[in-house]
């Protein structure tokens, strides 16, 4: 499916990930952004799209934003994305049914192209690589739990309703923006207290970190170069990175030799994944090279942030 000149909705478009998306898509299409701001922020969204502040719980406001003249929607929006949720069964069933309404909404008028954003926390504690078709899938997280069932419901429009489906499962998506995440946790850490950096666990937790920029250009590539039924892609990068090599990348980049102090444990939170390879064969398998490999990404957005102090 060729990404010009359609009409693309993309929910959750104030988010760090999908305000680069929509940033990308509206250069060459009519992209709508709908965003509740509750975890997004208004200064993200392309001044070149038209935004429409709704919540995907009222339905009203999905059919606002899903019209009959959609192409594609791009669905990242989550009332929770936090993997160690104070509210796993709110984050349950509001972002279930969020997803759930957006599907209803895109069957009702017609829309049947989905792209879904979902987690590498679906896999587990696999403790292996876990490529696409790894199984059985066994979160450890109610976000990982979320996901899957997210994924689920998707997979049913794909095959019993038509539907053309790309489902995404991200490594840790870095970006140019302060919130949640280890570097810009690291970034804030050390402008406060540049002789110290405590680090959460261990420090040897090991996962892979993509550039936003990598993973909303692997995203539009996939669309428009996989044409199943139902698509499901890892999105990384080759290689991983440990938090104590995170710690030193930050560190170099602001200029300072901090002492490290670890929490202890192999997990910086209830629900982390201490060891999580994601192949990425499929996605080069269709020519996508992400430009950053995983250190260097953490690099670029350290800096990025620590140009914004």
């Amino acid at each position: 499916m060729e990404l010009i000149g359609k009409r693309i909705v993309v929910t959750g478009g104030a988010g760090l990930i999908g305000s680069q998306l929509a940033a990308d898509l509206a250069a060459e299409n009519d992209v709508v952004v709908v965003d509740d701001l509750s975890n997004g922020r208004l200064d993200s969204v392309p001044d070149e799209v038209t935004f429409v502040d709704g919540d995907l719980l009222d339905e009203s406001d999905v059919a606002t934003a899903i019209t009959e003249d959609v192409d594609v929607v791009f669905h990242l929006a989550a009332a929770d994305k936090y993997v160690d949720t104070d509210s796993p069964r709110r984050q349950f069933e509001t972002n279930t049914r969020m997803t759930h309404n957006v599907l209803e909404r895109m069957d009702a008028v017609g829309v049947t192209n989905l792209a879904f954003t979902s987690s590498c926390t679906v896999y587990g504690e696999a403790g292996e690589p876990t490529p696409e078709d790894y199984g059985p899938l066994e979160p450890i997280s109610t976000y990982g739990a979320t996901k899957l069932a997210e994924e689920s419901v998707c997979s049913v429009y794909a095959h019993s309703k038509d539907f053309t489906v790309w489902t995404f499962r991200f490594a840790n998506i870095v970006g140019p923006r302060f919130g949640a995440g280890v570097v810009p946790d690291f970034v804030e850490k050390l402008d406060a207290t540049p002789e110290t950096l405590e680090i959460l666990g261990n420090g040897k937790q090991q996962k892979s970190y993509m550039h936003v920029t990598d993973c909303t250009a692997a995203m539009r590539h996939v669309v428009e170069h996989a044409d199943d039924s139902l698509n499901v892609f890892n999105l990384g990068t080759r290689e991983t990175t440990d938090v104590t090599r995170i710690a030193d990348i930050v560190s170099d980049e602001m200029g300072l030799d901090p002492e490290y102090e670890y929490t202890g444990g192999d997990r910086g939170w209830t629900g982390d994944i201490p060891l999580v390879f994601l192949p990425i064969d499929r996605l080069l398998a269709t020519g996508f090279e992400p430009e950053y490999g995983s250190d260097e990404a953490i690099r670029v957005v350290a800096g990025q942030l620590r140009e914004q102090l």
